[in-house]
């Protein structure tokens, strides 16, 4: 069992000592309090882990799928010419060419 590069009889060792300054019965406390700020790091490592993924796949995603170029039909311009409308334009239109030939 080799953890972070510490053996067995280290951790051992480690144990021991720590019984020896904090006591049987605050040591118990300390491993819970430990294990816990432990757990917590992991679940928002994990977290992390898997929004970083989510959002690497989106991104990787928008630059691999193709554009879908579609061409709007454009509006027309001109007006479409009602009955009334064509009447007093060329009313409009008579009138303008006859005080230019007058």
């Amino acid at each position: 069992m080799n953890i972070f590069g510490i053996g067995l009889p280290e951790m051992a060792l480690i144990m021991m000592v720590a019984l020896l300054v904090f006591g049987p019965k605050k040591l118990p406390e300390i491993g819970r309090s430990l294990g816990k700020a432990i757990k917590g790091f992991q679940d928002a490592s994990k977290e992390f882990e898997d929004e970083f993924k989510k959002e690497a796949a989106r991104i990787e995603k928008t630059v691999t799928e193709p554009i879908k170029a579609t061409l709007e039909t454009p509006e027309p311009k001109a007006l479409k010419p009602d009955s009334d409308n064509q009447d007093s334009s060329q009313e409009e239109t008579a009138d303008a060419t006859t005080e230019e030939t007058a």
